[in-house]
Formats: structure tokens, C-alpha cells, sequence
């Protein structure tokens, strides 16, 4: 990749290929959106409906863990390409306060990335709020690429 190009799949190269992938979460009216992509950096947004509810009315933890993990992926994506084979090896998440029902927003940013490993950590909040909901650090295994 040269230096001018700051990302390898861009925001709607992003979408088609997580479509296509995991179409369960991702595609027309579903509900996880990537929201932008930079240098080591994304933001995913989940647009949370009643199948993503604890008791109580806040978005449950799952579907929060599920989020954070995703924005990791997505913004290590961004960096390597389209490895659908990269995989979570580790994920730890400090759930901060209730969030709201309503989108939740997750912005992720790569903080190591090797070889054949990458950390990254994820603040977690509601729409119209920088107050954080939950915190995340993951790692994801790369896997072997070929040789070009």
C-alpha cells in the first residue's frame, strides 16, 4: 500500500464485502452500518431494536460485546484489506453505564498491528453523546497472506 492511500477498502467497499460475509448483521435493512474508515481508525454504528434489549429497556451486553468486536474488524480491514479469515483471539469490555435504547456507536482505532496480530480498543456510546457506555480491547490473529 503506498503512502498516500491512507486505508485499503474504503466505506462502501467495506459494506459490500461484510454483506456478503456476514449478512446475518450487515446489508440492506440490517442492523450494523460502517459509518467511516481512516488510518487505523473506524466507527460502526448498530442501530439497536427491540431483539437487542435486555430487561429493563437498555441495549443488552451481547449485542454491545458483538458491536465492539465488529469495529475492531471493520478498522483492521481497513488497514490489511478484505482477510475475512482474521479472527478474534481476545476481547475484554468494561460495560460503563445503561445505554439507552436507540443507535449505539462504536468508534474503534487499531493500536498494534503486526504480522500476524492487531489490538485495538473501542469506546462504545449513545447517538449525541461523547460519554462512554463501554470500553473494549481486542486482539484478532491475522492470518497468512500469499505472497504477491
Amino acid at each position: 500500500m503506498d503512502a498516500v492511500r491512507e486505508v485499503a477498502m474504503s466505506v462502501a467497499e467495506l459494506e459490500a464485502f461484510l454483506a456478503r460475509e456476514f449478512p446475518q448483521a450487515f446489508g440492506p435493512g440490517k442492523p450494523h452500518h460502517v459509518m467511516r474508515v481512516g488510518h487505523r481508525v473506524a466507527c460502526v454504528r448498530l442501530d439497536a431494536d427491540d431483539s437487542h434489549l435486555r430487561p429493563g429497556g437498555t441495549i443488552s451486553g451481547p449485542a454491545m460485546m458483538a458491536l465492539a468486536d465488529v469495529a475492531v474488524y471493520v478498522a483492521l480491514l481497513g488497514q490489511i484489506g478484505p482477510v475475512a479469515l482474521a479472527v478474534t483471539t481476545n476481547l475484554s469490555i468494561n460495560f460503563l453505564r445503561k445505554p439507552a435504547p436507540g443507535p449505539l456507536f462504536a468508534d474503534a482505532r487499531i493500536i498494534k498491528l503486526g504480522k500476524r496480530l492487531a489490538v485495538g480498543d473501542v469506546g462504545l456510546r449513545g447517538a449525541g453523546s461523547e460519554d462512554l457506555v463501554a470500553h473494549c480491547v481486542a486482539t484478532y490473529s491475522i492470518p497468512d497472506r500469499p505472497a504477491s
